[in-house]
């Protein structure tokens, strides 16, 4: 491995494992906000991305891991683990979010910034509005058995936009003078729409899934045409 590889690999599993102890000892009292407290802050890995310097690194030893790590810790382990953290939602999202972050670090690898946007609609985005619609949802709308919020959507819409722009901007920073980060009003917006309606019409816990490649997808297409 390289240096660079390395030093990626310290930072995400020292991160975790602080988000993980602030959840489970700080937090421990409040089951909801414990586990999306986890659920959004783990996106912030989308800002360590370029310090890894091969695919193998990122995808197999940064993400791929966590896949086998969160089903251990949810309640459909074979162990039996009753994990606080899951068992306070719903059991396989944070495995979802983990396979999520898999498939992105191998496909989009030399475009940390595309694996970034899926990141942050499931992290912020999707988080954002669990949490919000969960506390002050009071117009509820029904899919699939599911019953979200107008306010929890509308969260997730603006909350989208605005951790997009940060993120774009950032990457643009960083890779200024290698290649332009695409970023525009249209983007902004139909990107944070999409994954917002595709989010609102998934059943929770694939929610995890659908939110990060609908934007993944929308952005990557918006950047060969735009």
């Amino acid at each position: 491995m390289l240096s660079g590889d390395i030093l990626g690999l310290m930072i995400v599993y020292t991160y975790v494992a602080v988000l993980l102890f602030i959840s489970e000892k700080i937090l421990s009292k409040y089951k909801v906000l414990s586990r999306k407290f986890l659920h959004i802050m783990v996106g912030n890995v989308m800002f360590v991305l370029p310090i890894f310097e091969t695919r193998f690194a990122m995808t197999f030893l940064a993400a791929a891991p966590f896949i086998p790590l969160t089903f251990l810790m949810s309640p459909h382990s074979p162990l039996k683990i009753k994990d606080k953290i899951s068992s306070s939602g719903h059991g396989l999202g944070l495995v979802y979010y983990a396979i999520s972050w898999t498939v992105l670090a191998f496909l989009f690898f030399d475009k940390p910034w595309i694996i970034a946007v899926g990141i942050a609609a499931m992290s912020y985005g999707d988080g954002m509005a669990s949490l919000i619609g969960t506390r002050f949802g009071k117009r509820k709308y029904h899919f699939f058995g599911e019953t979200k919020s107008i306010e929890g959507s509308m969260t997730m819409y603006f909350t989208l936009v605005i951790v997009l722009w940060i993120v774009l901007n950032y990457y643009n920073y960083l890779f200024s003078n290698i290649a332009l980060v695409p970023i525009n009003y249209i983007i902004l917006i139909f990107v944070p729409l999409v994954a917002t309606l595709f989010e609102g019409v998934t059943p929770r816990g694939l929610d995890n899934l659908i939110a990060c490649f609908s934007a993944t997808i929308l952005y990557y297409l918006l950047t060969l045409v735009l």
